[in-house]
């Protein structure tokens, strides 16, 4: 529909836990403002709905109708998975799954998570999945017969778990494939790792600035299963990801509900003055800046008080290279912040409710020199270059930290579950500290 975004989640109707996955649904004119809608797609005799995508089928290659909404998933059940379609003619609001399905079968376990996108050159439509721990790519003309391409992944990125949720991002000169794995992220359990390359129609191939190492999205533990919209207005890249982590996902002290998503947000492409590496970047999208007003702040040595603050806060300010930061509360619950040695590091064992082990303990890929301290860590001189100060941005919800360091070069997201909102925030590095109110 004309002017409207469409998000289908992963839900649970009868529990706060995962099972009996539904795609549920919501839309939204700004990004921002969601209204929840029927649930799009119920699980039946094949099985349960796992993720895929939603595509508009503009030249009705698929016979439901010109701009049908067409939409790719996978059922999941005891026998293994494979990949079914359905199709909309009311804009995306209710759906009508094909007789013919199954319409893509393999003879793995792990085969989920269909992103569908038209190729203009071929002139067919592409589809990438995950299939283990690797991608497979396929073409087809109509949505429903698929002929294997190509497969990807072999000796490129982690492999410390099951790959999923894949993405294709078609920048002008560069090809950006998204795989989000679980468990093995950087800082441990879930996270969204991207690989910059080349896609012919029939394959994709690194590109030769791009090393073997691994190239993470979000540095943070709660940043998951990134997945782009389709037909986005203006070519922009926006995507969603889940904000939690499998190592805890079932065991937050929320109620009514279980998880959130994240911001949404903006991929840039940008390399790094003196390294031939191509980054991608996350930015909060434009629309956010509409929601910000002005707050009043008081200084105090080295500590900034939020005066008349809501739980929603955008805090910037300049970090000096080498210094610390802490937000706090009146309950000296705290998030500590580290600049040094070339990362930049948010410790979370002191920040409210810790509801496991996992949500503090984490992998380090090589250990910073940061001491003792336990916490995710993103590494800034790396991603950005060796600055004196780094701009950063905390968006702050009831129970997330959302941060971005010189325009989102380098991002972390992370859980937080403080009993009163953040209130303070100080160290001796910081400046130039601004704060506004995100009035939803």
């Amino acid at each position: 529909t004309t002017g409207t975004w469409h998000l289908y989640f992963q839900y649970n109707p009868y529990a706060t836990v995962w099972g009996n996955m539904t795609w549920a649904h919501s839309t939204s004119k700004d990004l921002i403002h969601w209204t929840h809608q029927p649930n799009a797609i119920m699980p039946d005799s094949l099985g349960d709905i796992f993720s895929g995508s939603a595509v508009i089928d503009k030249k009705n290659t698929a016979g439901f109708g010109e701009n049908a909404v067409v939409a790719i998933f996978t059922y999941s059940e005891r026998k293994g998975q494979m990949q079914a379609i359905a199709y909309s003619n009311n804009g995306g609001y209710t759906f009508t799954k094909y007789e013919g399905n199954p319409v893509l079968t393999a003879d793995i376990k792990d085969f989920r998570d269909p992103k569908v996108f038209w190729n203009e050159t071929t002139n067919q439509w592409n589809l990438v999945l995950a299939a283990g721990q690797e991608v497979r790519f396929y073409s087809s003309p109509n949505l429903k017969e698929w002929t294997y391409l190509s497969s990807f992944g072999n000796g490129y990125g982690c492999h410390g778990g099951v790959w999923e949720c894949p993405d294709l991002i078609q920048f002008e000169n560069k090809d950006v494939l998204i795989v989000n794995i679980n468990p093995g992220g950087i800082n441990g359990g879930s996270a969204t790792q991207y690989f910059v390359g080349n896609w012919d129609g029939k394959r994709f191939t690194i590109d030769p600035s791009q090393d073997k190492e691994t190239y993470w999205m979000d540095y943070g533990k709660d940043h998951y299963a990134t997945v782009s919209f389709h037909n986005a207005p203006d070519n922009r890249k926006v995507v969603l990801a889940w904000m939690s982590n499998w190592q805890y996902a079932n065991d937050l002290p929320t109620r009514q509900y279980r998880s959130q998503m994240g911001m949404p947000r903006e991929l840039f492409a940008y390399s790094v003055p003196g390294s031939k590496e191509i980054y991608v970047g996350q930015k909060p999208v434009e629309e956010m800046n509409v929601l910000l007003q002005p707050a009043s702040i008081s200084v105090e040595a080295s500590t900034v008080k939020l005066g008349n603050t809501e739980a929603q806060v955008l805090i910037e300010m300049d970090v000096k290279n080498g210094s610390t930061f802490t937000l706090s509360n009146d309950k000296d619950e705290l998030g500590f912040f580290s600049v040094n040695a070339g990362r930049i590091l948010m410790d979370r064992q002191k920040s409210g409710i810790i509801p496991t082990q996992d949500f503090i303990s984490e992998t380090w890929s090589p250990k910073p020199a940061l001491g003792t301290n336990i916490g995710t860590w993103a590494p800034v001189e790396q991603l950005i270059g060796k600055q004196d100060t780094y701009h950063v941005q905390l968006w702050l919800d009831i129970c997330s930290v959302e941060m971005f360091v010189e325009g989102g070069k380098a991002n972390m997201t992370n859980l937080v579950f403080p009993k009163t909102p953040y209130n303070k925030v100080s160290g001796e590095g910081i400046s130039n500290v601004k704060v506004s109110n995100i009035a939803l």
